[in-house]
């Protein structure tokens, strides 16, 4: 099955040789050098995931990135491609509503394993049946989070650490569970998941008075009532 992506990307040896490379593996792709050009193709166009770097002419990738959920309310997996590699960067991208964070340089068997990876996990078949841990709802139907009848507002990724967490309750899910749920046998540095979990817990429990989140220290995490 050929998946079809948008690649936003102003070093054009790089784009074309990532283009070229993808092509390869068997993705339909898409190119744009620009923020402006590649959040209009991003609105106008559906495809499988999008590749973001950061630094780009007009709008930066966290903008494309920001609008692409706003205003195309838009699910699309995306990955963000850079040469930044702070953990500050990194909680600024997922707090855009990127999906995953790649550094550059890196291996294009790394990128099309990660992008696999979020494709896959986005078009994963979901359960009917709405989980429910004290006064927080997540319905795998609408892909939908409510606390206390709050409509809560994740990622794609915050969506699925919290569906396994609420699958597994009140079980310990470990962090290697979690990083093979969220990225194979090829998972990032442990700053990325840090990063997902921190805006993750700062959406479900850092706006009321019980935490429903616990760390077991050098464990893992679980969701309790």
């Amino acid at each position: 099955m050929s998946y079809s992506l948008l690649l936003v990307e102003d070093h054009k040896e790089l784009a074309a040789t990532t283009g070229e490379y993808l092509e390869l593996c068997g993705y339909i792709v898409d190119y744009a050098m620009d923020g402006n050009t590649g959040l209009n193709l991003a609105l106008e166009n559906s495809y499988d995931a999008l590749i973001l770097d950061v630094m780009l002419p007009g709008f930066d990738g966290f903008e494309v990135c920001q609008q692409v959920r706003k205003n195309g309310k838009s699910d699309v997996p995306i990955l963000m491609l850079t040469a930044r590699d702070q953990l500050e960067d990194k909680l600024e991208g997922f707090d855009a509503g990127a999906d995953d964070y790649l550094i550059k340089p890196f291996d294009f068997e790394e990128l099309d394993a990660r992008l696999k990876a979020i494709i896959r996990r986005h078009k994963g078949e979901l359960d009917s049946k709405v989980l429910v841990i004290d006064q927080l709802e997540f319905d795998p139907k609408t892909m939908q989070v409510k606390r206390a009848g709050e409509l809560l507002k994740l990622s794609p990724t915050g969506l699925h650490i919290l569906k396994l967490l609420m699958r597994k309750s009140p079980q310990l899910v470990t962090r290697e569970e979690l990083e093979r749920e969220l990225w194979g046998d090829i998972p990032p540095n442990s700053d990325v998941l840090r990063s997902h979990l921190y805006n993750l817990r700062k959406v479900v429990d850092k706006p009321f008075d019980k935490q429903l989140i616990q760390t077991i220290p050098s464990l893992g995490l679980k969701i309790v009532g």
